[in-house]
């Protein structure tokens, strides 16, 4: 009960108008889905609201409510409303997630388009001319020139700790079981910009992370320096015939 409702003044003739609250939720409820009296809470002067356990097998937790109330000195009792109210153990929707933030990783499809994001942490402002040379060549070379945004710094290490964190990163079940890493294997396309130090693309065929950024300290059977043990050249020995003995059909 809220300090508003222990304030208000009890009023007798709405506490005793259980059976009229009663009677307005059997008409609009289900068989069976009205339980047992919960109490009842004054809302304000001559306004309370009565409490009902709902039986329902679909809304378990749930507190049927029916507001009533009375006008200044008169007796008769009117039923304001009646509604389905969550208790402490009710089952409730989850909150509603805009779409930007349901979206995860492998549910976009062809055709699909997400939406623009203004104020995204992982991007920053891209990068003018400046007419320096060298200074161009950084900008264009590092931080991808002419694009309206760039991965910031938040961006490009939230994308090497999932990478890194990964079935392409060190402790894949393939990885812990490769011969060499990825560091040493021609196959590896080295990747330019603020991530070439840890990172690189499989351009192996016969390597399951062929076409994908792999760690440095990644690794698969596939390396192009490992090699297998040949097996022992089979050794088929001559027959031998035994013209001593007699085979009896």
């Amino acid at each position: 009960m809220s300090a508003a409702s222990a304030a208000v003044r009890p009023d007798a003739t709405l506490r005793g108008a259980v059976e009229v609250a009663r009677a307005a939720l059997l008409d609009v409820a289900e068989p069976g889905a009205v339980g047992e009296h919960l109490g009842m809470v004054m809302e304000a002067e001559r306004l309370a609201t009565h409490y009902f356990a709902c039986e329902s097998r679909a809304y378990r937790g749930w507190r049927w409510a029916v507001s009533v109330a009375r006008v200044a000195r008169s007796r008769t009792v009117t039923v304001c409303e009646t509604d389905l109210v969550a208790g402490e153990e009710a089952l409730l929707s989850p909150t509603w997630v805009p779409y930007a933030a349901r979206l995860a990783p492998g549910d976009l499809g062809p055709g699909d388009v997400t939406p623009y994001v203004d104020a995204d942490p992982l991007l920053e402002e891209g990068w003018e001319a400046t007419g320096e040379e060298d200074v161009d060549a950084v900008a264009l070379w590092e931080l991808g020139l002419g694009r309206p945004r760039v991965l910031s710094a938040e961006g490009r290490d939230a994308a090497a700790r999932r990478w890194y964190e990964g079935e392409n990163g060190p402790s894949a079940p393939v990885a812990a079981k490769a011969p060499m890493p990825c560091s040493s294997c021609g196959y590896l396309l080295p990747m330019r910009g603020a991530l070439r130090a840890v990172f690189g693309a499989c351009a192996n065929a016969w390597s399951p992370s062929d076409g994908r950024v792999v760690s440095l300290d990644h690794g698969c059977g596939a390396h192009s320096e490992a090699d297998v043990e040949p097996p022992a050249p089979e050794q088929v020995l001559p027959p031998i015939l035994d013209d001593d003995s007699l085979e009896v059909s």
